[in-house]
């Protein structure tokens, strides 16, 4: 009795491994894409952190220029008692 072969069909075969080289590399491209946005995601933290560090600093620059505006008309009112005593004399 002789064996007679049968011709196999290799189609689905070369189609499953098209695929599964298709899932490696979307796979790689997306390891790739995860490591580039964990880096922009570390880059916006410190970019942020300095943000915050400059309005904390501003505030407390505001908050100065108001201590030296309240100064500068405290001794603007000084100044006008001082000339209203001085033209009081009649000198």
């Amino acid at each position: 009795m002789a064996k007679t072969h049968h011709p196999v069909d290799l189609g689905p075969i070369d189609r499953l491994e098209d695929k599964v080289k298709l899932l490696v590399a979307m796979l790689g491209r997306m390891r790739d894409e995860q490591a580039r946005l964990v880096e922009v995601n570390a880059q916006l933290t410190r970019d942020l952190e300095a943000s915050r560090a400059r309005l904390v600093e501003a505030a407390s620059t505001g908050a100065e220029i108001e201590a030296l505006k309240s100064e500068r008309e405290q001794v603007r009112e000084r100044v006008a008692e001082m000339l209203q005593e001085l033209e009081a004399l009649n000198l």
